[in-house]
């Protein structure tokens, strides 16, 4: 079992990224393979709306998105772990998401998705904020919603806690760290 973990927060040690490790731990203590992708220290242009995708479904632009590229074709569960800005998902992750469209090009266009293998394609969204309105989280959701079934995740579950803004302050959370090691264990069961 491949997961891939793609971590869009860029304070590192932060909530989200504290979340994201205890649900790779638990992945990884249920057998799965897990390769973490910390998209703030990556180069990843933004999408050019270009249109260089739309007969071929590969990107134009050559970067680091070319890694994840390949570990999505590979995986067979994915990890989106983002803060919640201004009631949606870091730019990290939408830079991400966004350069996805190559995916969307070939699934819709070219009729071709990405092959779901043996053990079929899962997701799981983990979103912090430390605003207590749900919104961000609903906004954050839809985004993944996209971004999951683009790249032939049919079903995910998400992960949210909120009111929750300084540093580290998601090890004071009664049960954050192991909500979100059951979740990666949850995301390897077949």
């Amino acid at each position: 079992m491949k997961l891939i973990a793609l971590n869009g927060s860029p304070r590192v040690d932060g909530n989200t990224d504290l979340l994201m490790q205890e649900a790779v731990k638990g992945a990884r203590d249920a057998g799965a393979d897990a390769e973490i992708f910390n998209l703030n220290v990556m180069a990843i242009r933004p999408c050019q709306d270009c249109g260089g995708c739309e007969k071929t479904g590969k990107c134009i632009i050559k970067d680091d998105m070319y890694d994840i590229y390949d570990a999505i074709r590979r995986a067979d569960r994915i990890l989106l772990a983002s803060p919640v800005f201004f009631f949606g998902l870091s730019a990290q992750a939408k830079a991400m998401i966004d350069r996805c469209q190559s995916f969307w090009c070939e699934k819709y266009l070219l009729k071709k998705e990405i092959p779901a293998g043996p053990h079929g394609r899962k997701g799981l969204l983990m979103v912090v904020g430390g605003m207590k309105k749900e919104i961000g989280v609903q906004c954050s959701e839809a985004t993944a919603k996209a971004f999951f079934r683009t790249i032939s995740v049919p079903q995910h579950e998400t992960l949210s806690f909120l009111g929750i803004d300084a540093k580290g302050a998601i090890i004071d959370h009664p049960t954050a760290l192991s909500e979100a090691y059951e979740a990666g264990k949850k995301l390897t069961l077949i």
